[in-house]
C-alpha cells in the first residue's frame, strides 16, 4: 500500500504544481526572466524534461515523506497536511528564498515557487495519510 500513496500523493502534488503555474504562468515568466514571444508564451522550445523531472521529484518528496511521517507517528489526515505544510514553510520555502536572494531574483518569484512548495507538501501530507 505504501508504493500507492507515494504515487497517488506525488500524482496530487503534481497535478497542483501544473494548476498553480497555470494560473500564474505570466508573473512567474516574468519574476523568473524568462523572454515570451508575441503570443505570450515562452520562446525557449517546450522541451518535457521539466515536466519530466518535476514528476520524480514529487515521488522523491512523497517518498521520503512517507518515511518521515512512519517515524514520527503522523497518521491522521489533519497532522499529515499540517505536517506537510510545515515541510514545505520550513524547509523548502527557505532553501527557495536563499537561491533566489543568492540570484538576486525577485521576491514574487520566491512568493510564487515558495507557495507551490508549501501547498504541494500539505497535499502530500494529506493524501499520505488517507491510505
Amino acid at each position: 500500500m505504501g508504493i500507492i500513496a507515494v504515487l497517488a500523493a506525488a500524482a496530487v502534488a503534481w497535478v497542483y504544481g501544473a494548476l498553480h503555474y497555470m494560473i500564474l504562468s505570466k508573473p512567474w515568466m516574468e519574476a523568473a526572466g524568462i523572454p515570451r514571444g508575441p503570443d505570450g508564451k515562452p520562446q525557449t522550445g517546450g522541451s518535457p524534461l521539466p515536466f519530466v523531472l518535476s514528476a520524480i521529484a514529487m515521488v522523491v518528496v512523497a517518498g521520503f515523506m512517507r518515511h518521515i511521517f512512519a517515524t514520527s507517528g503522523v497518521a491522521t489526515p489533519g497532522a499529515g497536511l499540517l505536517s506537510g505544510l510545515g515541510i514545505g514553510a520550513f524547509f523548502i520555502l527557505p532553501w527557495i528564498a536563499i537561491n533566489n536572494a543568492y540570484g538576486r531574483k525577485p521576491a514574487g518569484l520566491t512568493v510564487i515557487d515558495g507557495g507551490y512548495a508549501v501547498v504541494g507538501c500539505g497535499l502530500i501530507g494529506l493524501v499520505l495519510t488517507l491510505f
